[in-house]
C-alpha cells in the first residue's frame, strides 16, 4: 500500500509537471417583355437565396465537422496522457474516447485500483479531470471543457441523482412542501434540474453560494 502511494505521488508531480506549463451550457416589347424581366430577376434572386442558403448550411456543416475533429484530437491527446499516468501507477485500465455534444468524453475501466483514482467522493477524479485538461490545453492551446470518468463513478453518479431527482420532485408534488437537497457542483446540480423538469406541477432552482450552493424543489 506504501509502495502504491509513493507511486501516486510521483505520478501526481509528473501529472503536475506536465500542466504547470499552462497557468490557469445557427446559425422577382409591351408589357410581355417586362414581364419576361421581372420574371428572370425573380428567378435570379431565388437561385440566388438558394445558393446562400447551401452556402450557410455548407459553412454549418463545415464548422461541425471541424467541432468534431477537434474534439476527437482532444480524445486522443487525453487518451495518451493518461495512459502515460497508468503506466507510472502500474495501474491496469482499458481508455476509451468519445464525444458528447460538444465536449470530449474520455472513459477508464477495467482494474480494480481505479476506484483509488476516483476518492470517496470524486475528489480525486475532479483533481484529475482538471489536470488532463491542462495537459490538452498545453498541446491545443485552447482551453478544454473535456470530462474524464473512471470506474464508471459519474456514469452511476448520474444515474442516482436522476433518480433523486425525480424522486423529491414526486414528493414534493404530493405534500406540497419545497425540499432542499444537499449540496452539489454545478454539473451534479443540472442532473437534477433537468429531471425535476419532466415532472409537472413543480420546479426547481439553486439557492446559496459555491461550494454550498444546492438544488431546491418547491410546488410550481
Amino acid at each position: 500500500m506504501a509502495q502504491t502511494e509513493d507511486q501516486s505521488d510521483n505520478a501526481a508531480q509528473t501529472v503536475a509537471g506536465d500542466g504547470a506549463v499552462v497557468e490557469n451550457d445557427a446559425t422577382e416589347a409591351d408589357n410581355g417583355a417586362d414581364d419576361t424581366v421581372e420574371d428572370t430577376s425573380g428567378e435570379a434572386d431565388d437561385a440566388a437565396d438558394i445558393d446562400d442558403e447551401d452556402s450557410d448550411d455548407d459553412s454549418d456543416e463545415d464548422d461541425d465537422e471541424d467541432d468534431e475533429d477537434r474534439l476527437v484530437e482532444e480524445g486522443e491527446i487525453a487518451g495518451d496522457y493518461l495512459e502515460q499516468l497508468l503506466d507510472v501507477l502500474d495501474f491496469d485500465g482499458d481508455i476509451d474516447l468519445d464525444v458528447d455534444g460538444d465536449r470530449a468524453v474520455v472513459s477508464i475501466d477495467g482494474g480494480d485500483d481505479l476506484t483509488k483514482l476516483v476518492g470517496r467522493k470524486g475528489e480525486v477524479l475532479d483533481a484529475l479531470q482538471e489536470l488532463t485538461r491542462l495537459a490538452v490545453q498545453q498541446a491545443t492551446g485552447e482551453r478544454s471543457r473535456l470530462m474524464l470518468d473512471i470506474a464508471r463513478w459519474r456514469s452511476d453518479r448520474r444515474d442516482r441523482l436522476a433518480r433523486l431527482g425525480r424522486e423529491v420532485a414526486e414528493r414534493v408534488l404530493a405534500s406540497g412542501e419545497r425540499e432542499a437537497l444537499d449540496p452539489m457542483t454545478p454539473f451534479e446540480r443540472k442532473i437534477v434540474h433537468d429531471a425535476v423538469a419532466v415532472v409537472d406541477g413543480v420546479v426547481s432552482e439553486s439557492e446559496g453560494a459555491e461550494p454550498k450552493r444546492r438544488v431546491v424543489v418547491l410546488p410550481s
